[in-house]
């Protein structure tokens, strides 16, 4: 490795260096900067948001459907005892249409069966305008205010408690002050002391509202950080935790109301496979096969079992024999395996790193050749252009032209094929990439919109952070082995894909870096961390290698602390771009990403700002962002967490870890973040050990999921 220029040591990033502990990482400490969809100017055209809005309604009410059409009770093992028992006994006697027990609940009625109208597929409107979701009613708002401030909350909330709580809040609110906790960022304590100001005496630890809200909080929580649904005893104990004296009953009075949904998933045991039992095999086996107990939120149950039924019927819809026409022509190795292994199958995953991304452009270029209709779907805009890029140039003709989208405009129907009168994408093959970036909602939105008999390829890194939102969708394919897996063989060249090469197995190695690729800066606290680090974006980077400080991205484990995004970018505006911030904290110029949606974040630049709102240049073009909404999904840019960060490449990066972080760090963390870098990648590093220890010992946080059982009892193994 090399040293930062004229001032740094020649050191590797698993060398020492004085520091303290602490962490910020992670979906639940790391979201984007929040916001609804974007949306166009004209009123007779759908915005991007609408459409998008549109097409996960279609999706919610196939759901919907498939809900009510299940008649068949759940699987139920025999190892449980006590009230965990009664609750199960309880959900099967709801769900096979027998009379429950008196302490049971009632299965919500379905949703109505309604047929799906024809999708407009809207033209994309030279310039975009995010607009917030409709607001509440005045009188709603007033009547919230008012409960609000005999409860002592602040009135602030009132808007947002509104339009969690629907038509009617103030009343509910006043009946059940703990409903105050489906307002985003309010905790149990904040709601206790809101309901025994309202409720006086009659507030209690073990009143049942309270047992019902905080269930549905901790879910809430739990979703955050990207589990779908918990084991029971897990909630349980959170519940505990929360000073809930009955958890078991606070469980069974929320799935009562219908707030949560049970499950009883049986584990698998040597000579019993999922197929087996689903076939009536080995029953006397399966009898005695224990079983795990979840619970869930219904939006992410609903998707995760949406999702795999998709899934099983996008696997099962295609013959396993190779078309003849699908014969790898021209191409070798890894590209030949894929094709290939498309040509029979309806479902492949692709792994590899950035320069494996030529194995599905290849494909691409292959079913366009081949009069297929096509498309890959990417991440981010830069990940669109990069991908496109790698077409040959042969491919370049009208087949290929708008074969490479976003993920978000394909949904939307801003880009791509559009859909059929049933809802459907006009595809024969989708080739997703950044695939681990994939919730549980979005994957299941996707797959629901493929016609039977298309093609899904999912490709991506497996080694890089999982998505922001519920679920690890790509992780649970690779584990679930139910379709052909093609590992790439093309490894990232030089040495920063060396480095990270060695990070995605668990080794932090010496580089040699001749030309500077890498450089190493010790600090020894997070003051001098944010010195060094403007000084590597405003001076030495451009000075060494060319860059405009716009060009270099600067990555730390999290928004807060002395050396987060919020100092960080603080810090690189007063040097870069000094101002005011007349425009709501921010002045032409400034670098900022914009999240129009959770989990989306888009990098931009600062035009100006008027009375519609603040106008921002992004890789899309225009967007102007209401000025309501600029506070929650627009911060500035310069520094962004890795979650922030994944799915794109810059030039160069600069990787800031302060003292304070060494908790937050781990092996897909350090792997991502220092992925980003393209030509060059600083180390700003105060953790000491704590690098290479993450590295070697910290993989990614687990995640309960149903999805890798969902598709076994549905789908055989491949191969």
């Amino acid at each position: 490795m090399s040293t930062e220029p004229e001032t740094t040591e020649n050191t590797g990033p698993g060398s020492t260096g004085p520091g303290t502990a602490e962490g910020e990482s992670g979906p639940a400490t790391e979201p984007a900067a929040g916001g609804e969809g974007e949306g166009g100017s004209a009123a007779s055209q759908l915005t991007e948001a609408q459409a998008e809005l549109a097409a996960q309604k279609l999706e919610r009410e196939r759901i919907e459907r498939r809900k009510a059409e299940r008649a068949e009770p759940i699987a139920a093992g025999t190892k449980l005892s006590g009230k965990a028992a009664d609750l199960l006994a309880a959900v099967r006697a709801v769900e096979g249409g027998a009379k429950p027990p008196a302490s049971a609940f009632a299965d919500p009625e379905p949703a109505p069966r309604r047929p799906a109208p024809e999708p407009v597929r809207p033209a994309r409107p030279p310039a975009v305008e995010p607009t917030a979701p409709p607001a509440p009613a005045p009188d709603t708002v007033d009547a919230v205010r008012r409960v609000l401030a005999e409860g002592g909350a602040p009135e602030n909330l009132a808007s947002q408690a509104a339009a969690a709580l629907g038509e009617g809040a103030g009343e509910l609110l006043r009946e059940d002050p703990w409903q105050l906790l489906r307002v985003t960022g309010v905790r149990p304590e904040q709601a206790d002391g809101f309901a025994r100001a309202l409720l006086g005496p009659e507030c209690a630890p073990d009143d049942e509202r309270r047992g019902r809200a905080v269930t549905v909080w901790l879910l809430e929580q739990a979703a955050l950080a990207g589990h779908t649904a918990l084991e029971l005893p897990a909630l349980t104990a959170a519940l505990g935790r929360q000073a809930v004296p009955d958890a078991d009953a606070a469980v069974q009075s929320a799935l009562a109301e219908g707030d949560v949904l049970a499950f009883q998933d049986a584990l698998d045991e040597p000579g019993v496979t999922p197929a087996k039992a689903a076939e009536g095999e080995d029953e006397d086996a399966e009898e005695s096969r224990p079983v795990r107990v979840l619970v869930g939120l219904e939006r992410y149950a609903l998707a995760e079992e949406s999702l795999a039924d998709a899934l099983a019927r996008i696997v099962n819809s295609l013959a396993k024999e190779a078309s003849p026409e699908w014969e790898p022509q021209g191409l070798s190795g890894s590209a030949a395996e894929l094709v290939q292994a498309v040509a029979g199958h309806g479902l492949v995953l692709h792994t590899g790193g950035e320069a494996a991304r030529a194995e599905p452009a290849a494909l691409l270029a292959a079913a366009l050749a081949r009069g297929l209709r096509a498309v890959a779907a990417c991440h981010t805009p830069d990940g669109r252009d990069r991908f496109a890029a790698l077409l040959p140039d042969d491919a370049d003709g009208a087949g290929a032209e708008g074969a490479v989208v976003t993920l978000s405009g394909l949904l939307a129907g801003t880009e791509g094929p559009g859909r059929d009168a049933e809802g459907a994408f006009a595809l024969d093959l989708l080739v997703l990439t950044d695939a681990p970036l994939l919730d549980v909602e979005t994957a299941a939105t996707v797959a629901e919109s493929l016609p039977d008999g298309a093609r899904l390829v999912l490709s991506g890194d497996p080694a890089v952070l999982w998505s922001a939102g519920p679920g690890r969708v790509f992780a649970d394919l690779l584990a679930a082995r139910v379709c052909p897996q093609i590992a790439s063989r093309t490894p990232d060249p030089g040495p920063l894909g060396e480095l990270v090469s060695g990070i995605g197995v668990g080794e932090l190695n010496q580089v040699e870096a001749p030309g500077k690729e890498i450089v190493i800066v010790p600090v020894r606290d997070a003051g001098e961390a944010v010195h060094r680090t403007v000084q590597l974006v405003a001076d030495s980077v451009p000075r060494a290698f060319g860059f405009a400080p716009g060009e270099t991205v600067v990555i730390t484990p999290g928004h807060g602390g002395a050396a987060g995004t919020r100092a960080l970018n603080a810090a690189l505006k007063e040097r870069l771009n000094p101002g005011p911030g007349r425009f709501g904290g921010f002045d032409p110029g400034d670098l900022v990403v914009h999240s129009p949606a959770p989990g989306r974040s888009v990098p931009g630049r600062v035009v100006d700002a008027d009375a519609e709102g603040l106008h921002l240049t992004c890789a899309d073009g225009p967007v102007v962002v209401a000025k309501e909404r600029v506070e929650r999904s627009v911060r500035h840019g310069w520094a962004l967490t890795a979650h922030q960060a994944v799915g794109g490449l810059w030039p160069a990066a600069v990787v800031v870890l302060p003292g304070d972080a060494a908790q937050s760090l781990s092996r897909p963390w350090v792997y991502t973040a220092f992925g980003r870098a393209e030509r060059h990648l600083s180390v700003v590093h105060g953790v000491d050990q704590a690098l290479p220890r993450a590295v070697a010992e910290v993989p990614a946080k687990p995640r309960t999921t149903r999805l890798p059982l969902l598709l076994r009892t549905q789908v055989p193994p491949a191969g």
